[in-house]
């Protein structure tokens, strides 16, 4: 439509846009400016900032640089009778940058923040909870933050493993979940592989993973995190899709949904040796909910006899329709893993 043109070019020069100059600039009645103004605004080509009598429209490209919308929003609030939703929907009311993302990054978003922030008041048992959303230099980021159980602390327990990196270890398998009957175990798994960089810090951990360099680290930061910290951050520009992400971990065969995994062998050693057969019982622990599973040995040296037969023959064997697919093997380990795969 032509005259919407002509008010995006108004926009662009008058910088801050008023109904009343719609009106005067083509001689239109009030109801008919407002009529072409919202619908600008619904195809979120201008944001409206302010209400009644003192709102006012300005262009999305030039909302942040103008210092109307800052470049955070940071809410508190208690762990009462809430929902994500409301909250999120309270966010993007007040931040309302966040209308503006490409289509898959709003959908990455909504999917992330959600989850995250669902994980905190259905299981942290904080009984305050702190969230950030920023955008800045063309970057999405949030961080939902509790004073709770924390995430490590909170799975190791409730599965009754020896420490957090046991339940880190596990979370990062997927379909991990301390509460079964009400959650799928879906939500940190797949916010962590729809991010370009994702991380978990409770109580003397730090989980960070690294999608944009592939890799996966444990820290312990020298200040103690209490409770959990959840970081996600995501470039504007990434061409990263929500149902990618989901498809890459389905099995189209047989149409099971969430069945495929990956798994970073070189973090269950402390020591970068992988040769006992309880590692492997460690690495292979509910893998069994899966029908495809990813080994990823890079920065593995080697690993023992003991360790290839337990994952290659014993596991394989009482699970033969689970395909396992090693990757990223030195010559060590591919001569140790041929060995077991032969008998």
């Amino acid at each position: 439509m032509p005259i919407k043109d002509d008010i995006i070019k108004i926009a662009r020069i008058r910088k801050r846009l008023k109904s009343r100059d719609i009106v005067n600039a083509f001689k239109i009645s009030r109801q008919y400016a407002f009529v072409l103004i919202n619908s600008l605004v619904l195809e979120g080509k201008l944001l409206k900032v302010g209400s009644t009598n003192k709102a006012f429209y300005i262009l999305p490209e030039l909302a942040s640089q103008s210092g109307i919308f800052p470049n955070k929003i940071i809410k508190r609030f208690r762990n009462k009778n809430i929902s994500e939703h409301e909250i999120q929907e309270n966010i993007i009311e007040q931040y309302p940058i966040l209308k503006q993302f490409p289509e898959n990054i709003e959908n990455i978003f909504t999917y992330a923040f959600s989850e995250m922030l669902n994980n905190a008041i259905e299981h942290s048992q904080s009984k305050d909870i702190e969230v950030e959303v920023s955008v800045v230099n063309r970057k999405l980021s949030f961080v939902v933050n509790d004073f709770g159980i924390g995430v490590f602390r909170n799975v190791m327990k409730k599965r009754k493993l020896k420490n957090e990196l046991e339940a880190i270890q596990d979370i990062l398998k997927g379909k991990m979940t301390t509460m079964p009957k009400s959650h799928s175990g879906e939500g940190i798994f797949f916010t962590s592989k729809a991010a370009d960089v994702f991380t978990l810090e409770s109580f003397g951990y730090l989980l960070i993973i690294n999608n944009q360099t592939k890799d996966v680290f444990v820290r312990n930061p020298p200040a103690l995190k209490r409770g959990t910290k959840v970081k996600f951050n995501i470039t504007l520009n990434s061409p990263r899709h929500l149902k990618e992400v989901f498809q890459r971990f389905e099995n189209e065969e047989t149409d099971r949904g969430f069945s495929k995994t990956e798994i970073k062998v070189k973090l269950y050693s402390t020591r970068g040796v992988y040769v006992s057969r309880s590692q492997a019982r460690r690495l292979t622990a509910n893998l069994d909910k899966f029908t495809s599973i990813t080994l990823d040995f890079e920065d593995v040296p080697m690993v023992g006899q003991a360790f290839a037969d337990e994952v290659f023959r014993v596991f394989q064997n009482k699970y033969p329709h689970i395909k396992i697919q090693p990757v990223n093997m030195n010559e060590a380990v591919k001569l140790m893993v041929g060995r077991v795969a032969k008998r």
